[in-house]
């Protein structure tokens, strides 16, 4: 009996610190530790597998663009961001030609456009057309070093940021936008410069840019931080 008691001890402690552990794995107030980690660093590996640097969204027909009232807003901070005075879009990090381009000198760099589908990761979709200048031409224009595989923007919508994959960074659909639907970009949706992809969910793309860094390592993300997948594909 004493042994069998022993034994059935034995396996209530094992229960019980399965139980401990699992819910320590589980804490959201560290999304990067225990079990979520393993599952983050799961996932970002099997994206990374799946993402096609060559691959492109379909363009969507113009009789599906979303009315403009219709397309949701975002920001983070009180009111609708506002650029500060003498804005500038500072780029650096591992660069050879570290500089600041003013809107007027970004809008020289080679324009790109693309009317695509947006997805939020709320369940919701919509469809606008944007226009801009490609991050791998920003990256080209300040001589961007092939061994930063990561890409970190942050904004001044109350420092919102989020930092991504050098391929997906570099796709040719990803853009530094000024403009939405043939008109310039609005204070709601990121004026003047927000980042577009059709490669990303919708938590990725940060808008009211302020900075552009290119980095040896991810340095996680304002939803990334809270638990949020930081890869993020579509």
């Amino acid at each position: 009996m004493a042994e069998s008691g022993r034994r059935v001890l034995t396996r209530r402690r094992v229960l019980l610190g399965a139980a401990a552990l699992a819910t320590s794995a589980c804490d959201s107030s560290r999304p990067r530790e225990g079990f979520l980690g393993v599952m983050e660093r799961f996932n970002q590996r099997a994206q990374s597998a799946l993402f096609s640097p060559t691959r492109l969204a379909p363009e969507e027909p113009v009789e599906q663009l979303t009315p403009p009232g219709d397309f949701p807003h975002y920001f983070i901070s009180d009111t609708v961001p506002v650029a500060p005075a003498g804005w500038r879009l500072e780029v650096g990090g591992l660069v050879s030609r570290p500089r600041s381009f003013s809107l007027e000198e970004l809008q020289r760099l080679p324009r790109t456009g693309y009317r695509i589908r947006h997805h939020c990761v709320e369940g919701w979709s919509a469809v606008a057309a944007w226009h801009g200048v490609r991050v791998s031409d920003l990256a080209r224009a300040v001589g961007a070093d092939p061994r930063a595989g990561f890409v970190e923007f942050r904004s001044f919508d109350s420092g919102y940021y989020s930092s991504w994959d050098a391929p997906s960074a570099l796709h040719a659909q990803t853009l530094l936008a000024y403009g939405m639907n043939g008109q310039p970009l609005t204070p709601g949706h990121g004026a003047p410069l927000r980042l577009y992809s059709a490669v990303k969910l919708g938590y990725k793309m940060v808008k009211y840019l302020t900075t552009v860094r290119f980095l040896p390592e991810a340095s996680g993300g304002t939803w990334e931080d809270r638990g949020y997948e930081w890869f993020a594909g579509v």
